[in-house]
């Protein structure tokens, strides 16, 4: 035994054995993924229910089977419906059939790759159901208490603050105020992890040294406790860490084998990988082991620091400075705000906000109390969310920035004179948009409709041609859905967070339909626009309500113009009459970028282009961006064979009800390389004096 704690007490042995599990991980994960049971030619799984949601008449279930996998169903009655939200609960063995299909891949260029996250939590398919029913009622003890604690929290009010804080259950937030909280930089306070675990185990102590002070009886009462809330919460990522890390404390501490913080650690992570080693990749697992490895290595340094106010706040500066590579690298974005507002935020929810949400569920009486609580909170959030200019928007890094990024940090822990070279670096991350000499042209993939990104060298013009938009109809359902991700917020915006963008210095709107401009408004009141610009004719009804938001936004906004100067470049805009339709009334765009050629078509039809081939002279254009997502109504034979295309872009949704685009527009423009965002995702060009890459 005490040769064995001389191993275990070794200074190097678990971060050797830890490093070369974590490149194991890496390798494993990257060269050798872990692949399906299932494939595209199952029709039927029959699983245990793990988690479930329903919205309206969508329910979202996460089935255990042979395999972890998520199921959408429809629900096709009010009835079917009332009769699944009084029988369907967590443990039932459901029987599913219907498509299998893998998870959607990002289509615009650093969006959230979706089935990658799936991948790492272990999920490979989808299930699109057509029909669901109940084999089995619950039988495990663990779900009966897990769902006899949801049927308590849905009776009360404002139950997403409890299902948030008792069972790592975010979806019942509103979506708003937790973009708020990730504005601001906090949102991870709103994820169980080792603080709240810290709140509950101190609690049961508190109780326990009452009755005994003998380690084994305490941590034997304790760790059950653990586990049991480790299954409530569904096993995320930073509750394992917690959970592991806080059992390997108990056995380290009842053994006296006197092994390292640091090293258990490690410990805890090499038991991780053995677990699921895809969990690396996981954001909350990387936040919460950088987090706490750096405040257990420095936590002497801390320690020292006699004022509790300087205390805490050099604690809020180093969780705010290891997380900063994180962020951007996700995120795109920092709220330098975080920094102070953890000081606040991080007490309030421990002391007040966390426990008042275990005596609220046990005692619903004092629910007003809690509801004050909460109303503080939020106003809080909502006030710091208003300072918009404490967030800094930065290009999203290589891999090899980020471990730049953390090995200045490190070294700036035990050498200040380091920290001067880690704001240097953050100058140059954040100027580089500026001194990027490339032009970018990308057709945004959303759906069926157009958006359009163009961008200038050295920041001299980011402009965006349309926002897309759901049809009238689509997007008054989508609103009555409690998500409020919108394509401009979900899409268009994160990615010009991602090439280090902050503003957008033009709107450009082909036209008022909604495919077109139907986020315009998302867009201007959740991203900084200098000047917006309309098409030529009447302005219908999106166009007035949009209008309405710039007059209060005081944005300049123009219509009908000839020419867009940026820089030595122009935008020809290809005005011919004004016609009786808004299609034909598009904004037909015209550039020349070092003898390339590009020209943007809009919605305009057959009619506009005959005009403009008469008013203009359009040769040898070499990216087309296909008029009306490739309807027989625009491109015909006799422009396409004017202007003669070497590219042919067509922004076009999957499987429309429009059945864009047609057979016979393929046809003429066969003499053409034709690229679909329905077929291939976004398109981005990214061209220089001596070339171009296509993407």
């Amino acid at each position: 035994m005490k040769k064995l704690k001389t191993i275990l007490q070794s200074k190097y042995l678990f971060k050797i054995i830890g490093l070369i599990f974590l490149i194991y991980a890496i390798f494993v994960v990257n060269f050798f993924p872990k692949t399906s049971i299932y494939s595209e030619k199952n029709t039927e799984v029959i699983g245990k229910v793990t988690k479930y949601e329903i919205d309206g008449n969508q329910c979202t279930i996460y089935l255990k089977g042979n395999e972890k996998i998520l199921i959408y169903y429809y629900f096709q009655s009010k009835e079917e419906k009332e009769y699944y939200e009084k029988n369907l609960e967590l443990g039932s063995i459901l029987k599913v059939q219907g498509i299998f299909k893998k998870p959607s891949k990002n289509t615009i260029p650093n969006g959230f790759n979706y089935r990658k996250y799936l991948q790492y939590h272990q999920i490979y398919y989808i299930v699109e159901s057509n029909k669901i029913s109940i084999e089995q009622n619950n039988t495990s003890i663990l779900y009966h208490i897990k769902n006899k604690m949801i049927n308590r929290i849905d009776k009360i009010d404002n139950k997403g603050y409890l299902s948030t804080f008792l069972l790592g259950d975010k979806s019942l937030m509103d979506e708003n105020t937790l973009k708020e909280y990730q504005h601001n930089g906090i949102s991870h306070l709103f994820s169980i992890s080792g603080m709240h675990v810290s709140l509950i185990v101190s609690a049961i102590l508190f109780v326990l040294n009452k009755i005994s002070y003998h380690r084994i009886y305490k941590y034997g009462i304790i760790l059950p406790i653990l586990f049991l809330y480790l299954f409530l919460t569904n096993f995320s990522a930073s509750i394992t860490r917690t959970v592991i890390m806080f059992t390997l404390f108990a056995i380290n501490e009842c053994l006296y084998l006197k092994i390292r913080k640091v090293d258990i650690l490690i410990l805890t992570l090499i038991i991780v990988i053995i677990i699921n080693p895809a969990m690396i990749y996981d954001i909350g697992f990387q936040f919460s082991y950088i987090i706490s490895g750096t405040l257990i290595l420095f936590s002497k340094k801390i320690n020292q620091i006699k004022n509790k106010v300087v205390k805490n706040l050099m604690t809020s500066w180093i969780c705010f400075l290891v997380s900063f590579p994180i962020c951007i690298y996700y995120f795109y974005q920092v709220n330098i705000l975080s920094i102070l507002l953890n000081l606040i935020m991080i007490p309030f929810i421990s002391i007040i906000i966390f426990p008042m949400t275990i005596i609220t569920f046990i005692f619903p009486i004092i629910y007003p109390f809690y509801q004050v609580m909460i109303q503080i909170l939020e106003k809080i959030n909502h006030l710091a969310n208003s300072l918009n200019f404490f967030e800094v928007v930065f290009a999203k890094p290589p891999l090899i920035i980020i471990y730049i990024y953390y090995a200045i940090i490190y070294l700036s822990f035990w050498h200040r004179k380091y920290l001067s070279l880690f704001f240097l670096v953050i100058f140059i991350h954040k100027v580089f948009p500026y001194w990027n000499q490339q032009f970018i042209f990308t057709t945004l993939d959303v759906g069926q409709g157009d958006a359009l990104f163009v961008k200038f060298p050295n920041n001299y013009g980011n402009i965006l041609i349309d926002t897309g938009g759901k049809v009238k109809i689509e997007q008054e359902k989508w609103q009555q859905k409690k998500n409020s991700n919108t394509i401009a917020t979900s899409k268009i915006i994160p990615y010009l967070k991602s090439l280090g963008i902050n503003k957008l210095n033009y709107l450009i709107l082909t036209h008022g339909d909604y495919d077109h401009m139907g986020e315009a408004i998302n867009l201007v009141n959740n991203f900084k626009v200098d000047k917006v610009i309309l098409n030529c004719g009447e302005y219908n009804d999106l166009e007035k309500e949009l209008i309405k938001v710039l007059d209060k936004k005081k944005i300049k906004y123009y219509s009908c113009i000839k020419k867009l100067n940026i820089d030595k470049y122009k935008l020809k805009f290809l005005n011919t009459k004004e016609y009786d339709n808004e299609n034909d009334n598009s904004n037909v765009i015209y550039f020349n970028y070092y003898n390339y050629k590009f020209l943007f078509m809009g919605d305009a039809g057959i009619e506009k282009e005959k005009d403009i081939l008469e008013k203009y002279n359009l040769k040898n254009i070499d990216f087309l961006k296909v008029g009306h997502h490739g309807s027989n109504t625009s491109s015909s034979k006799e422009f396409i064979d004017s202007i003669s295309p070497k590219y042919s872009f067509i922004s076009v949704g999957k499987n429309n009800r429009y059945g864009h685009p047609k057979a016979s527009v393929l046809n003429i423009l066969n003499n053409s390389q034709i690229y679909r965002t329905d077929l291939d995702g976004s398109i981005e060009i990214k061209l220089k004096k001596d070339g171009y890459k296509l993407s």
